[in-house]
């Protein structure tokens, strides 16, 4: 059976009447990352089945014959073929995914290809060389003519070839070399995006391992590794280290901004070194071992005890994103979860400043959903169960010294949400 065939994806078999709740929505039930004969764990096989489900089902809603996709996190939603970060959005690889068909994967030529073929029988023969155009110089136009044929041939084969075709993302030589092709390219990202934002029980157990070790990292950072004298760029090598020995598939940024650094907020490591009294904000952004990310802030002091105002700046942090949190339930939406949000630049400039802020997670760090005061309180999106969300805010008042901004990460269940991310705050912060 290929990976197309997703009509009937078998059901879980999980007895959790003793335990009360669904598996997924349970933090501290969290499956070790190997496979074993005695226990289900994630079931990696249904998760590649479910997600192409969701994809064609997608497609279906939006009246596509077909989606191209050039995005990495896409490729790897419809086909479950990774191969490192570095390629996931330079345009040296796409698939097709054709409406009544199984997707096709154009990967990199050589090593690559080969690759792919061992990694990923659940493809059986959909795998074809991926036609590089980008960075041709004078070859640029031959080579996507050449990219768009192939692209061209999978439709044809699916005779889809005169109906909308969803892209996901727009390169201009592309698009002109899909359309000289008599293709109606239309925008695929709302399909595809849609699909992704509302996730499947092994999606949120990934999402559960990986802010487990999240977690673990913060832990550490803060009882071990911090420290006066040490630099925020040992801080964010160690983050590397731990996670990479762990096996996570790519450490996305580790944000360590201490001191000054912390208002403004800079949101980026340097070598400054720690100092005694130091507040240190800590973002650790990473994808775990299943694929899935995990994103979440903690805020602590370096050797000291906080000041009374650096207590209410916490707590005006904390409190604010609690308020937020509160909101992520079915039926309720993305208006009332910024409604809580303190006013910032999102609404001094109608922009979204990424700081008072929420998104949804999974296989991208953005997937799907931003939530703004920019424009979520006047455009608001309905909030779905088994979405999950990185919620952070942050008290960036001008001329203050040092400032404090926290982040948690939750999944969104039939009865509210659950938080994923468990690492505690600082009890002397909220005393």
């Amino acid at each position: 059976m290929c990976l197309g065939d997703v009509m009937a994806p078998p059901p879980r078999k999980i007895d959790t009447s003793f335990i009360g709740r669904p598996h997924e929505y349970l933090p501290r039930r969290v499956y070790s990352t190997t496979a074993t004969d005695w226990q289900e764990r994630v079931n990696f096989d249904r998760l590649r089945r479910e997600r192409l489900a969701r994809a064609k089902a997608a497609m279906e809603k939006h009246g596509l014959g077909a989606l191209v996709l050039f995005v990495g996190e896409n490729v790897r939603y419809v086909t479950g073929v990774w191969q490192g970060n570095w390629k996931n959005n330079i345009f040296i690889r796409y698939a097709v995914l054709p409406r009544g068909g199984d997707p096709v994967l154009f990967e990199t030529v050589g090593s690559d290809m080969e690759c792919a073929k061992i990694d990923a029988p659940w493809m059986e023969g959909g795998i074809r060389p991926a036609i590089t155009w980008k960075w041709a110089e004078g070859a640029e136009e031959y080579m996507a003519r050449r990219m768009a044929q192939s692209v061209y041939d999978v439709l044809k084969e699916h005779g889809v070839e005169n109906e909308k075709v969803g892209i996901d993302v727009m390169d201009m030589r592309a698009y002109q070399a899909l359309t000289d092709l008599k293709l109606n390219m239309v925008n695929g990202w709302p399909a595809m995006s849609g699909a992704r934002v509302v996730k499947t029980p092994d999606e949120i157990e990934c999402l559960k391992i990986s802010s487990a070790y999240g977690d673990a990292a913060m832990w550490r950072i803060i009882h071990e590794w911090a420290k006066p004298g040490v630099k925020e760029s040992y801080i964010c090598a160690k983050v590397n280290e731990y996670l990479y020995e762990e096996g996570f598939d790519f450490v996305y940024d580790i944000i360590v901004a201490s001191g000054g650094n912390t208002s403004p907020y800079r949101r980026w490591h340097t070598d400054k070194i720690l100092r005694q009294g130091d507040l240190v904000i800590i973002d650790i952004n990473a994808i775990g071992p299943g694929g899935y990310f995990v994103d979440f802030v903690r805020c602590f002091k370096v050797a000291g005890k906080p000041t009374q105002k650096e207590k209410d700046l916490y707590r005006e942090c904390h409190d604010s994103l609690y308020a937020a949190i509160e909101h992520f339930r079915p039926g309720a939406t993305t208006a009332d979860v910024a409604a809580k949000f303190p006013t910032y630049d999102d609404d001094r400039y109608g922009s979204v400043s990424l700081q008072q802020f929420a998104h949804s997670i999974g296989l991208s760090l953005y997937e799907g959903m931003w939530v703004s005061r920019a424009y979520s309180l006047n455009y608001p999106a309905e909030i779905k169960q088994n979405m999950c969300f990185a919620v952070e805010t942050f008290s960036g008042h001008p001329e203050l010294e040092q400032t404090v901004r926290l982040e948690e990460n939750l999944v969104v269940t039939d009865r509210g949400h659950e938080l994923l991310t468990r690492c505690p705050f600082e009890e002397d912060f909220l005393s």
